[in-house]
């Protein structure tokens, strides 16, 4: 079996780098290195090929549309390495999480850019991975892990019949301000371009708004500021609750798949899951972050 270290090895020797000083900063679905230089290196999981060439792609689309974004290096790629694909991009100076604000001006401009032609087929697919992550979550009662399971499947079938809303557009898939930052420097940025695809507008909106009205990690004075510099409530909108509901099971199925190697972690999946099926009071809840 060949080792992370082997592809990344492979890989810088294929685009001509040097791997000998490389640094782990992230072991998890996918590893992430540090070349000196500041070159960061992305292995990513085995049959994301295509995903990869899209994130490549639209670093480089961004960039050259006006908005900031993480940047690709000029080599060919992605490298392919036992079936891994492997990026290469420019390490971004210090940052820190944008502000709602912020969030909000950059997802207007990124919602109002004609969608090109090589992401036309790259539909928004919020259910990617859940239904894995549930079975991989070995920890969880039968009880729990049949109950997220239904949830999931209410959900896929109210998707189908969502509401109309805003025109489809280039969405960033993953809006929170973790992925949407204020680069030293730079300015805001968009990070992390895995579920970058077209959508509705609002399923990058909702999840802003679910930190107000699921997770009280907002303030309500924060979240009209956002709403003011977007020009839109997405609470408004008819179809909220669902894409809710959808955002809500994301992070929760995350955490219990995250929960499966650190136990440390169950205590806090439990409460989520708890919340989700009513036993935990009305929302907003009180979850703890996932570190």
């Amino acid at each position: 079996m060949t080792t992370a270290r082997q592809m990344l090895d492979a890989a810088c020797a294929q685009v001509g780098l040097s791997s000998a000083d490389a640094v782990l900063l992230r072991q998890g679905e996918n590893q992430v290195y540090r070349l000196p230089g500041r070159v960061v290196v992305r292995i990513n999981k085995p049959g994301q090929e295509s995903v990869a060439i899209r994130e490549v792609f639209l670093g480089r689309w961004l960039n050259n549309n006006g908005l900031r974004a993480v940047h690709p290096l000029t080599v060919t790629q992605p490298v392919v390495v036992a079936g891994h694909p492997v990026t290469f991009w420019h390490e971004l100076p210090p940052q820190q999480p944008g502000t709602p604000r912020q969030v909000a001006k950059v997802l207007k401009r990124l919602h109002a850019l004609p969608v090109p032609d090589e992401l036309k087929e790259h539909k928004v697919a919020p259910f990617v991975r859940l239904n894995e992550r549930i079975t991989a979550a070995q920890w969880l009662s039968d009880d729990d892990s049949n109950w997220l399971r239904d949830r999931l499947m209410d959900l896929q079938t109210r998707w189908d019949d969502r509401p109309a809303g805003l025109p489809e557009a280039v969405i960033h898939g993953d809006a929170w301000a973790g992925n949407i930052v204020d680069v030293e420097g730079q300015g805001v940025t968009l990070m992390d371009l895995e579920r970058c695809s077209v959508g509705p507008p609002e399923w990058d909106l909702t999840s802003t708004a679910c930190r107000l009205t699921s997770y009280s990690t907002l303030t309500a004075a924060e979240y009209a500021q956002y709403c003011d510099a977007y020009g839109a409530d997405v609470t408004r909108w008819a179809g909220f609750e669902l894409f809710r509901d959808i955002r809500e099971l994301r992070v929760t199925c995350f955490a219990a798949y995250v929960a499966q190697s650190r136990s440390e972690l169950r205590d806090n999946t439990y409460d989520r899951v708890k919340s989700l099926r009513g036993r935990n009071g009305p929302r907003p809840w009180k979850w703890q972050p996932i570190a």
